[in-house]
C-alpha cells in the first residue's frame, strides 16, 4: 500500500491511497456495505456513481454466511461481485451496539448472537482471521469503544484493551493492511496517549474511533480536530462511522480522508433524499403533484428518470422501487459530495464548501445509527 499528499488547503489534503484492488481518490466516502451488500444497490450502480471503496463487518459475516463459505467462493471480493478496495470493520463497533448481548474481558468478547442465542467469541486474533479469510484490502483491530456518557477511568480501561488487542493484532498480511484505530472518548489526555499507543505500531493508517456515540456535535468536533492534528501526516486518516454532509465536510478541514456511514441507504429507505437545496422527505404531501425531479442539480438515475411526485407514490404504496431510488440517490450526492470537496482543496475554496454543506444538512452528530 502506498499514501501520497497530492493538494494541500489548510489541515485539509487530496491524496491518493494505492490498495490490492485498485487506486482511492481521498477524501474518500465508503458505503457501508455490512453482510456483503449495500443495501437495494448494484455494483455496478456504485461504480457508476463514483465509488471505489465499500465497507464490509466482519462479526455479521462471521455469523452469515461464515468466513470458510466465503473464502471457499474465491473471498470478500468475488462473492459480492465487487471488483474494488473493500475495507472490513472488526466487530468493534458491536462491542457498542451490541452491549446487551455480549461480555466484555481482557482476551476478546463473548457474544450472544442476535440470531439464534448462541455463543460467538471475537478475539483480536479470531477478528484478524476472519478478515484475512475474507480478503479485504483495509483490515481493522478488535477495539472497544466507550459509551457516552461515561466515567473517565471506564473510558481509560476500553481505551488501554484496545490497545492490547491491537498489540496481538499486529503480524504478517498478505495484501492486506492493518489500521490502528484510537480511542479515548471525549477526554484530550486519553486521545492523545491514545494517538502516542497506537503509532507506535507503524501502521498503514489510523482509524479515529468511539465518536458519534451520543455526544454533543461541538464535543465530538473538539475531539476529532484534536485528535487528527496527532496523527502522521503520511497515512490515510479514518473517521469511523460519522457521516453527515456537514460532518464530513467539516472533518475534511480538519485533515480526515476516509469515512463510512450508514446515513445516505438508511435515510433513503425512509423517504429521506440529500440535495442540494437541502434534505427532503418525500413522503410529504407537498411533493404530491411535483414533477420536478428530487434534486434539480443531479443527474443520476433516479433524478433523471422519476418525479417526487411518482417517488412519493412508490413509498405511500410501500412500492420497493422508491426505496432503492432514493438509496442510489444518496449515494450520488455523497460521491459528489466528495468531489466537490477535493476540487475545493486543490482550488483554495473549501471554507466556503465546508459552511454550504453545513446549512444544507444540519449536523447529526451524536446520533449514530445501529447497524445497517
Amino acid at each position: 500500500m502506498s499514501f501520497r499528499v497530492l493538494h494541500r488547503s489548510g489541515r485539509a489534503r487530496v491524496g491518493r491511497l494505492e490498495l490490492a484492488h485498485g487506486a482511492v481518490e481521498t477524501p474518500v466516502f465508503m458505503p457501508v456495505g455490512t453482510k456483503a451488500a449495500v443495501k437495494s444497490i448494484l455494483p455496478a450502480e456504485l461504480e457508476a456513481a463514483g465509488v471505489e471503496i465499500v465497507l464490509a463487518n466482519t462479526y455479521h459475516l462471521a455469523l452469515r454466511p461464515g468466513e470458510e463459505l466465503v473464502a471457499k467462493m474465491g473471498g470478500l471480493h468475488r462473492f459480492m461481485a465487487w471488483k474494488r478496495p473493500i475495507l472490513t470493520d472488526s466487530g468493534g463497533y458491536q462491542v457498542f451496539s451490541l452491549a446487551k448481548l455480549r461480555k466484555v474481558g481482557d482476551d476478546g468478547v463473548e457474544f450472544q448472537s442476535h440470531l439464534d442465542g448462541s455463543a460467538v467469541v471475537l478475539t483480536p486474533e479470531r477478528a484478524i482471521e476472519i478478515q484475512r479469510r475474507l480478503g479485504s484490502d483495509v483490515v481493522m483491530p478488535l477495539d472497544e469503544p466507550a459509551p457516552w456518557p461515561c466515567d473517565e477511568a471506564r473510558v481509560e480501561l476500553a481505551m488501554r484493551r484496545t490497545h492490547a488487542w491491537l498489540a496481538r493484532s499486529v503480524g504478517p498480511l498478505d495484501g492486506q493492511r492493518l489500521f490502528g484505530i484510537v480511542q479515548g472518548g471525549v477526554s484530550e489526555r486519553l486521545r492523545r496517549a491514545s494517538v502516542e499507543a497506537v503509532c507506535a505500531h507503524g501502521l498503514a493508517g489510523y482509524a479515529i474511533g468511539g465518536l458519534s456515540l451520543g455526544e454533543p456535535a461541538e464535543v465530538l468536533y473538539g475531539i476529532l480536530e484534536l485528535t487528527a492534528g496527532l496523527l502522521p501526516d503520511d497515512r490515510p486518516r479514518y473517521l469511523m462511522g460519522v457521516g453527515t454532509p456537514g460532518d464530513i465536510a467539516r472533518a475534511v478541514a480538519a485533515g480526515v480522508d476516509m469515512f463510512d456511514c450508514i446515513l445516505p441507504t438508511r435515510l433513503g429507505r425512509n423517504g429521506w433524499a440529500f440535495t442540494s437545496e437541502g434534505m427532503i422527505k418525500i413522503r410529504n404531501a407537498e411533493w404530491k403533484e411535483d414533477p420536478r425531479p428530487v434534486d434539480p442539480a443531479c443527474s443520476c438515475p433516479c433524478c433523471s428518470t422519476f418525479s417526487r411526485a411518482y417517488l412519493r407514490h412508490c413509498f405511500n404504496v410501500d412500492e420497493i422501487l422508491g426505496l432503492e431510488m432514493l438509496s442510489l440517490h444518496n449515494i450520488h450526492y455523497y460521491a459528489g459530495l466528495m468531489r466537490r470537496l477535493r476540487a475545493a482543496i486543490r482550488d483554495g475554496t473549501l471554507d466556503g464548501e465546508v459552511r454550504r454543506e453545513s446549512e444544507r444538512c444540519p449536523p447529526l452528530a451524536g446520533r449514530r445509527e445501529e447497524d445497517e
